[in-house]
């Protein structure tokens, strides 16, 4: 297996052999899980996928360029173009932004009050561009008060019908279709730390409990740097 498959397909069917094996010790079937004691390879470690400044610049102006469709309330370009403001903004979670509510957002304040995982609140400021597209949106839609964001029944936006918006997105925008939201939220990470933001603050932003979680983050810069270096230094290119 380990000479033919990927370590997280190893991992998997060990995973399920040995609940299997547990179940037949349990049942007094066999003497001991003698799978136990087989360690398996580590998994490799996958660095976040981003965006690049012009993709998302390409994303964001995405719902203005498309058609809209008949079935598609007349506000919800202005409401999917303020969606993907705010989650490059903030750096937010999927689940965090269909939560939000209009009195989330303090437009004075150029903030949004974000409850995270573990009910956990934070304030993430919010950009200028972000501010207008939500009320633009806001206005369009003549949503006042409850949640920010809204489906074509007035309902609040599902976790689900944001994702296939992004994806449909992306199609539209001829950008990888297997991006997702949570690479926006990977993206917003890896632009602040490329242009000097301090892995604390961005800890912060992001919500993140442990720093070690943000790190990852960091490993994206250098790469970025690695490759920088090896394709402009004399050296590096000759070797």
């Amino acid at each position: 297996m380990k000479r033919d498959q990927a370590r997280a397909s190893v991992r998997l069917r060990f995973s399920a052999m040995r609940a299997f094996h547990e179940f037949l010790l349990m049942r007094g079937l066999v003497p001991k899980n003698i799978l136990r004691e087989i360690s398996l390879p580590k998994l490799e470690k996958q660095l976040p996928r981003f965006f690049t400044t012009g993709q998302i610049d390409t994303l964001i102006e995405s719902p203005a360029n498309a058609p809209r469709t008949n079935q598609a309330p007349a506000w919800s370009t202005a409401r999917d173009t303020a969606i993907i403001e705010l989650f490059y903004s903030t750096g937010m979670r999927l689940s965090e932004l269909v939560g939000l509510d209009v009195a989330d957002v303090d437009v004075i304040g150029e903030t949004a009050r974000v409850t995270g995982k573990g009910a956990r609140e934070r304030i993430c400021p919010l950009v200028p561009q972000a501010l207008e597209a939500i009320s633009r949106y806001r206005h369009a839609s003549n949503v006042h008060n409850g949640p920010l964001f809204i489906n074509k029944s007035r309902k609040r936006l599902s976790a689900r019908s944001v994702w296939a918006m992004i994806k449909s997105r992306l199609v539209q925008a001829g950008l990888p279709a297997n991006l997702s939201p949570h690479k926006i939220r990977h993206s917003f990470a890896t632009h602040l730390l490329d242009n000097g933001a301090d892995l604390r603050s961005v800890q912060t932003l992001l919500g993140h409990a442990s720093l070690s979680t943000t790190q990852i983050y960091t490993h994206v810069t250098t790469e970025r740097l690695k490759t920088a270096y090896n394709a402009a230094h004399p050296r590096a290119k000759n070797g």
